[in-house]
């Protein structure tokens, strides 16, 4: 399994010239660092092992001004190789890089004694013991770049601790550390491949934008599909060189979210301030810490990252401060420390009442016990809420019509099928459920007894819809009704006149009804509105269905 080992140690301890004495290959690559003999920027190299293993060696700078640089450089590797000068011993950036290490969750490693030929045996000695009480359990070599002495047992004890460590079956995964630009190939972009694969035609998600890989190479060997663990170079055509830049991810499309917040488990090594750099990936972002109880806080960011469930970060203000596990890569605002429990333990369903599309958790893990609904995620209490709330309404719904709206969320179409209720145009009814008179139903029949040829007011516009649903009576406009018989008499007298005549007036139909006109237009108009007859002139004709 391809490994990445990473270099650590302070400045002028050797880190560079001990790769180069391993691997055959100078890491300092800017002019400015062969001028001035330090590194500034990060260096690759391959390295091969007796037993065949391939290590991918990242080597940082040791300067204190770069400790972001060496972030950069050791996150996603899976071994270190910490520098300490025999001479020297252990210095500040020695602890800081140290740390860092720690907070990043990489635990197995060498230490390197370098420059140990400029040494007495009891300074060596004396070296060596520091080193084993600072990396408890860590092998700790005595070597010298220049004689070559202790290189072999050297490369014998990465191979020990060179034991692949198990990855997440997770997509594709790659943060940006250096982009240039290539003739004849345009821009290429490399980086440590934190998970999946990438091959030749590959479309990746590069921020907002849609790359596609046109050729892959593993320490400038061609490759087929690179693995998690290597050092992979991408060329990205259709993309320029200043649109990528240290700190983007590339990440296989609609994989992972991309957020202004993390939630984390702290961890402090001294007093966290409000505002600390947030390194994650080969990123350094800006950020506010709001803390969540003891344990627990939010990071939010100038600007958005890209990260998943169980990522490393480190904070520094100055120095680092401290760093943190990312619980949720993509959290709501409000920052819950219950909550935080509820996900650090895996209990992501227990985080779910209301619902929320499921892909917005995917970043989370598994939803067992939840409830599912056509990509929406609930709890099985909210629903009960809801069809309490919805019974409850129907409760007090008006008899004459005993149905409610459904509520008018997004999730409503595929949550509300769950609750048995019947759907009837806009409303939802109660299976079964008919239109009920209830206390109205003396009202109704004085209305009945009331009605006859000439309309009569009806003040209750429920009542008088479900009457005629029941054909109880007719209404003709105006607030007014009529009764069924008297209709139908009204109804004979046109249909006769018109087939008679062909036509008739408001004032022949007044006449032969013995009504006054008002009550013959009302009549008249409603049967226009019935299709029995329509308007010509002053007069009405039937239509021809009506004929």
């Amino acid at each position: 399994m391809p490994l990445t080992v990473g270099t650590a140690g302070h400045i002028d301890h050797g880190k560079t010239t001990l790769v180069e004495a391993l691997t055959g290959k100078n890491t300092d690559r800017l002019p400015e660092e062969q001028e001035r003999g330090i590194s500034i920027d990060l260096g690759y190299a391959p390295l091969a092992l007796p037993d065949g293993t391939q290590l991918s060696v990242v080597d940082v700078p040791g300067h204190e001004r770069f400790v972001r640089t060496m972030v950069a450089g050791a996150t996603g590797i899976d071994l270190f190789l910490l520098v300490i000068d025999a001479n020297e011993g252990a210095r500040p950036q020695t602890h800081e890089h140290l740390a860092v290490l720690r907070l990043l969750g990489v635990e197995r490693g060498v230490v390197a004694l370098t420059k140990s030929d400029l040494v007495d045996e009891e300074t060596l000695e004396l070296a060596r013991a520091e080193a084993e009480e600072l990396v408890p359990g860590a092998p700790v070599v005595a070597v010298s770049a220049r004689t070559g002495a202790g290189l072999d047992e050297l490369r014998a004890a990465l191979a020990r601790v060179a034991v692949g460590r198990e990855r997440d079956d997770a997509p594709t995964r790659l943060y940006v550390d250096r982009v240039f630009t290539l003739r004849g190939i345009g821009t290429v972009a490399t980086g440590t491949l934190w998970s999946g694969s990438i091959g030749e035609g590959d479309e990746l998600r590069a921020g907002t934008r849609t790359v596609r890989v046109r050729s892959v190479q593993v320490h400038d060997r061609a490759v087929e599909r690179a693995e998690p663990g290597q050092r992979v170079a991408v060329a990205l055509p259709g993309i320029e060189r200043h649109e990528l830049q240290r700190g983007d991810a590339l990440v296989a499309p609609d994989a992972y979210p991309s957020s202004y917040r993390l939630d984390i488990v702290l961890e402090e090594l001294a007093e966290i301030p409000p505002r600390v750099n947030v390194h994650h990936g080969t990123a350094s972002v800006l950020a506010r810490v709001v803390r969540v109880g003891e344990r627990f806080a939010q990071l939010r960011l100038a600007e958005p990252v890209v990260a998943a469930r169980g990522d490393r970060v480190v904070l520094r203000a100055g120095t680092t401060v401290g760093g943190g596990r990312v619980l949720d890569p993509s959290p709501p605002r409000h920052a819950s420390a219950e909550r935080m429990e509820l996900v650090e333990r895996g209990e992501i369903a227990a985080t779910v009442h209301e619902p929320v599309r499921a892909d917005s958790l995917q970043h989370l893990g598994e939803l067992t016990g939840a409830e599912h609904a056509d990509g929406w995620v609930f709890s099985r209490a909210w629903l009960d809420e809801l069809r309490a709330e919805i019974e409850s309404r129907l409760a007090l719904a008006d008899p004459l019509d005993p149905g409610v709206p459904p509520p008018a969320e997004p999730w409503a179409p595929a949550i509300v099928p769950l609750l048995g209720l019947e759907r009837r145009g806009a409303k939802l009814y109660r299976p079964g459920a008919t239109a009920a008179l209830g206390a109205r139903e003396q009202a109704a029949h004085e209305l009945e007894a009331a009605l006859g040829l000439e309309p009569v007011k009806v003040d209750d516009a429920a009542i008088a819809r479900h009457l005629e649903e029941q054909g109880r009576l007719v209404r003709v406009g105006g607030g007014q009704a009529i009764a069924p018989a008297a209709y139908e008499q009204a109804r004979a007298a046109l249909v006769a006149e018109c087939e008679a005549a062909g036509r008739i007036t408001l004032a022949r139909f007044r006449d032969l009804l013995g009504v006054g006109r008002r009550t013959a237009q009302l009549l008249l108009e409603r049967f226009d509105a019935d299709g029995l007859t329509r308007r010509v002139g002053d007069e009405r004709v039937l239509r021809r269905r009506a004929r």
